[in-house]
C-alpha cells in the first residue's frame, strides 16, 4: 500500500518547517504545506518534482505573469492553461481547474447517466484518477491518463451563494472525507500537467479529424476505461486531446491507431463491478500479510518514514502518525501493514460496543478489515478492593501496558495456547489527564528504558494508549488460503447465559484455561468467563480440541502475570 516513497523523502528533508507535512486522503499521499499567507498546497507525487513552480506566486497570483503566460480553454467550467515560472531551470505548462464539488451539473436534466451523479471532490478525483492511471499502466490498452499534480486551496473565504454550491450536497462530501476538512467556504482548484494537444472537439471543427474518427475515439476511450473498470458520466469529444504534426496528420502508434490522452475527471467514477474487486484485493493483500506478518525478513531499506523495533521479544513496524501527530506500532516485520492501521482507516468508521466494562469497539476500516479497539487503562489503578486478598494482588500489580498485553499474547500464541490476534498499538497525539487519585505510575517506571527509534519513551505520560486486535473469524491462516467460511466467536460467559454451555462446562472451561496458563508460567490474576472465546464454525458446530473440549482462545491480557520461578 505505501507506495509515494517520494513524498516520504521529501518531509524527512523539509520536516523541520513546522508547515509541511505527508497527508494521506483517500489512499493518495501528499506533500502539504501551508503557505505564509495561509494558503494551502497539497502536491502529489507527480507534481513533487515542480513543487517549486507549483507555488501559487509561480503560476496564478502573480496577476501579470497570468495574464501573459495563460489561455482560457473551452468548457463549462472554469478551466486555464497556465506556463509557470522558470524556477531552478525548470518551468511546467499545467491546466488548472477549480473544482466544482457540490454544484449541480450544468445538463444533468437532459441525460439518464447524470441524473444520478455528483461532481467529484478534488481529493476523490485524484484518487480515482491516480488508480486509473496504474491500472491502465498495468493493462493492454494504449491510452494517456492526465497526471495529476497538486491541489491548490486558497486561503480566502467567499459566501456559499457565490460558490454556486448546494449546503445539503456539501455536507454530503464533507461526511465522506474523514482525512480532511473540507472547507465549505473556500475554493479548490485542480492543478494537471498539460498534454500537448488539441481536443478533438476542435480537431474536429478545423478539419484534422474526420467525423467518423471523432465518434470512434469517443466510444473507443469510454470502452477502454470500462474495461479497467471505470466510467466517465459526461463522456465527450473535448476530453479527448490527440496530437496534430506538421502537414495535417495526427501522431499515431506504431500499429496505426491514433494516439491521444483523457483529460476532465470531475465525473469520473468507479464501476459497481470494480468497486467490488477494489475492496476484496485489498482484504486478500492484507489476510495474506497478516498470516507472514513474522515471518518475513527485515526488509534491509525500510520506508523512510517506519521503522524495526522490537519490544518485549515482540517484533513491530513503528511510526509517526501525520494526520493525529500520535504513533503507531503494527505487529510483526512487514511495512506495508502500517497503513492498514493508521486511525484514518478505523478511527471514525462506523462502530459497536462490546464491552460493558471498557471502551472496546467492534468496526469495519475503510479496506474491509473486521477490527476490534480498546482502549488501555494503562496508568490507572484497578478499581479494587485492598482488603481482599485476590484483589489486593490485582491492585499492587496493576494493569499491563499494551506491550505487555501484545507480548503475551505472542507468547501464549508461541507456546500452543490460542489467543486473538494482536494487530497494533496506536498513540493518540492529543494529550489525556488521570486524576490523581486514579494514577499508577507502576509502567511508565518499569518501561522508562525503553524508547523508540527516535529516541521518545515507548509510554508517555497523558496519552491514551489503543490496542488494536483483529475481529476472531478464523484463523489467520485459514483466511489467507481461502476468505471466507467464517467462524463465529462468543466468550464463555455469554455462551453459558446463552443457553449454549450448561454451568458444568463453563467452570470446567475456566478450570481448563488456568491449568493451560499454569503450564507455561502465566496466570490471569482476574479470570472469568469472558476472557475465553469459544468458536463454531459457518455450519454451527462447536470448534472442539483432541479431547472433545470446547477449545478455548485467550481474549483478555490486561491482568496476566508470569509466574516467577
Amino acid at each position: 500500500m505505501i507506495e509515494d516513497i517520494q513524498i516520504k523523502e521529501w518531509y524527512y528533508k523539509n520536516r523541520d518547517h513546522k508547515k509541511n507535512e505527508i497527508v494521506k486522503i483517500l489512499n493518495v499521499e501528499y506533500a502539504h504545506i501551508i503557505l505564509e499567507n495561509k494558503d494551502d498546497i497539497y502536491i502529489t507525487k507527480h507534481g513533487l518534482p515542480f513543487i517549486e513552480n507549483l507555488k501559487p506566486e509561480n503560476f496564478w497570483t502573480d496577476e501579470d505573469w497570468f495574464l501573459r503566460n495563460s489561455v482560457k480553454l473551452t468548457g463549462t467550467s472554469s478551466l486555464y492553461r497556465v506556463r509557470t515560472k522558470e524556477v531552478n531551470g525548470k518551468y511546467k505548462d499545467v491546466v488548472v481547474k477549480w473544482n466544482r464539488m457540490g454544484q449541480d451539473i450544468p445538463v444533468a436534466c437532459y441525460s439518464d447517466e447524470l441524473t444520478d451523479a455528483e461532481f467529484n471532490s478534488p481529493f476523490e478525483e485524484f484518487s480515482l484518477v491516480m488508480e486509473l492511471r496504474n491500472t491502465v499502466y498495468e493493462s493492454s490498452e494504449k491510452i494517456f491518463i492526465q497526471k495529476p499534480l497538486a491541489v491548490y486551496v486558497p486561503s480566502k473565504t467567499i459566501e456559499l451563494w457565490q460558490t454556486g454550491r448546494k449546503e445539503y450536497k456539501m455536507r454530503s462530501k464533507i461526511d465522506t472525507h474523514k482525512e480532511i476538512v473540507l472547507d465549505i467556504n473556500r475554493s479548490y482548484a485542480v492543478i494537471y500537467e498539460w498534454i500537448q494537444g488539441i481536443d478533438a472537439a476542435q480537431a474536429f471543427k478545423e478539419g484534422t479529424l474526420e467525423e467518423k474518427y471523432l465518434e470512434f475515439l469517443t466510444m473507443d476511450s469510454d470502452e477502454k476505461i470500462k474495461k479497467n473498470g471505470f466510467v466517465v458520466k459526461d463522456k465527450k469529444p473535448h476530453h479527448i486531446i490527440i496530437r496534430p504534426k506538421k502537414g495535417g496528420s495526427l501522431a499515431r502508434y506504431k500499429s496505426g491507431g491514433i494516439l491521444y490522452g483523457l483529460v476532465d475527471f470531475e465525473l469520473l467514477e468507479r464501476t459497481p463491478e470494480r468497486e467490488k474487486v477494489v475492496k476484496k484485493s485489498k482484504r486478500a493483500d492484507y489476510l495474506k500479510r497478516q498470516k507472514d506478518r513474522f515471518n518475513i525478513e527485515i526488509p534491509k531499506k525500510f520506508h523512510p518514514h517506519l521503522n524495526h523495533i522490537e519490544i518485549f521479544g515482540v517484533d513491530y513496524v513503528y511510526g509517526h502518525v501525520e494526520s493525529t501527530k500520535g504513533r503507531l506500532w503494527v505487529v510483526g516485520k512487514d511495512p506495508y501493514l502500517f497503513d492498514y492501521f493508521l486511525p484514518e482507516e478505523w478511527e471514525n468508521t462506523p462502530k459497536t460496543k462490546i464491552s460493558v466494562f471498557s471502551e472496546m469497539y467492534h468496526t469495519v476500516t475503510k479496506d474491509n478489515i473486521y477490527l476490534v479497539w480498546k482502549v488501555s487503562r494503562l496508568g490507572m489503578q484497578p478499581d479494587m478492593d485492598p482488603f481482599k486478598e485476590d484483589e489486593k494482588k490485582i491492585l499492587e500489580y496493576g494493569y499491563n501496558s499494551p506491550f505487555e498485553e501484545v507480548s503475551l499474547a505472542v507468547e501464549l500464541s508461541g507456546k500452543g495456547l490460542p489467543t486473538i490476534y494482536p494487530r497494533a498499538i496506536y498513540m493518540t497525539g492529543s494529550e489525556t489527564e488521570i486524576a490523581n487519585n486514579l494514577y499508577d505510575n507502576s509502567r511508565y517506571e518499569t518501561h522508562k528504558n525503553y524508547t523508540t527509534p527516535d529516541g521518545l519513551p515507548i509510554l508517555k505520560v497523558n496519552r491514551s494508549y489503543i490496542i488494536i486486535w483483529g475481529y476472531w473469524n478464523g484463523p489467520d491462516e485459514k483466511l489467507a488460503a481461502k476468505d471466507g467460511d467464517y467462524y463465529e466467536g462468543i466468550n464463555a460467559l455469554r455462551a453459558y447465559r446463552d443457553g449454549i454451555i450448561t454451568q458444568k462446562e463453563y467452570i470446567t472451561l475456566l478450570q481448563v484455561a488456568r491449568e493451560k496458563l499454569l503450564k507455561v508460567k502465566i496466570e490471569d490474576l482476574n479470570l472469568r468467563g469472558n476472557h475465553l472465546l469459544i468458536s463454531f464454525d459457518s455450519k454451527g458446530s462447536l470448534i472442539t480440541d483432541d479431547h472433545g473440549i470446547p477449545e478455548i482462545r485467550i481474549c483478555n491480557f490486561e491482568f496476566l502475570r508470569r509466574v516467577k520461578p
